[in-house]
């Protein structure tokens, strides 16, 4: 049904990571290592096993190392090479010229903003968004992303990621009104910012990967204010619920709110259980640690 391939993704990456202070007064939150990988390494991995070709970054004022470390490390690899050290772990890391776009936000006017600086990018074109601090943990070919392109090629019009938690959790989410269901698509009806317990229209949340269609910059374009005083993307993306198809994805497998310290510190519990270098050292330290 999609008759247009999902190439460009975007990825909002401005904000100052107040919550993970003092660590992030100098390193950028989407830098932070799960790990070894820094969460942005994750996000653009994901994108391009969906097929995503060009990252469009828009960043923010003092966040110059994301861009740094899509670029050649020249001194590193250069002394690595000297000293017959393996490069391996590099790999991915640097991204081509058309790969990677860098924009600028200038003022922190919220998530609906930061996509609307990327529209001269996007162009006429449906584009993904990935929230690189909610960080998705699916099966090696089957991520976040590459499981919801799948589901476009067959719905075509908006898709955003679908979680269930447990009801008395959905106070604190954007939550899908739910239609119709068909396995893991589910037809959303409406979007709920946080309501209040007890009035939930389900138990779906709307966690932080979207495919939509370029209309959502035209709304964007002169869209009011909402909620926290700033530009919301999901205001903009309820104005296409009923002009456009729009379906959720449940995601097959884990996610991580990497933004909390909580989530971020289960993150890297869970994957360092799962390496086979430090997993088992890992595992008998836990079971000491809370023995």
């Amino acid at each position: 049904m999609a008759d247009r391939k999902i190439r460009k993704a975007v990825f909002p990456v401005a904000g100052l990571g107040t919550r993970f202070l003092p660590a992030t007064k100098a390193v950028a939150k989407e830098l932070l290592p799960v790990i070894d990988r820094p969460l942005i390494q994750y996000a653009v991995d994901e994108a391009l096993e969906a097929g995503i070709e060009q990252m469009i970054f828009v960043n923010g004022r003092g966040k110059g190392a994301i861009e740094d470390y899509f670029d050649m490390a020249f001194e590193l690899e250069a002394t690595q090479k000297e000293r017959g050290k393996d490069l391996s772990a590099l790999e991915g890391t640097r991204l081509a010229p058309g790969n990677a776009v860098f924009l600028r936000q200038q003022e922190p006017l919220g998530l609906g903003h930061a996509i609307w600086c990327a529209r001269d990018i996007v162009g006429d074109e449906p584009f993904a968004i990935i929230l690189p601090d909610e960080f998705m943990h699916g099966k090696p070919g089957s991520g976040c992303l590459k499981q919801m392109v799948d589901a476009y090629e067959q719905t075509g019009g908006n898709l955003i990621c679908a979680l269930e938690v447990p009801m008395e959790q959905t106070s604190s989410y954007g939550i899908l009104d739910p239609g119709e269901r068909d396995g893991r698509l589910t037809e959303v009806k409406g979007l709920v910012e946080k309501p209040a317990p007890g009035t939930a229209p389900s138990n779906l949340i709307v966690a932080g990967r979207y495919i939509l269609q370029p209309e959502v910059m035209t709304i964007l374009e002169t869209q009011e204010k909402g909620a926290g005083g700033e530009i919301q993307l999901t205001d903009a993306m309820a104005a296409l619920i009923g002009r456009q198809p729009f379906h959720g994805v449940t995601f097959e497998g884990q996610r991580f709110d990497c933004g909390s310290k909580a989530g971020y510190i289960e993150a890297n519990l869970a994957l360092a259980l799962e390496r086979e270098d430090i997993g088992p050292h890992i595992r008998e330290f836990a079971r000491k640690l809370v023995g």
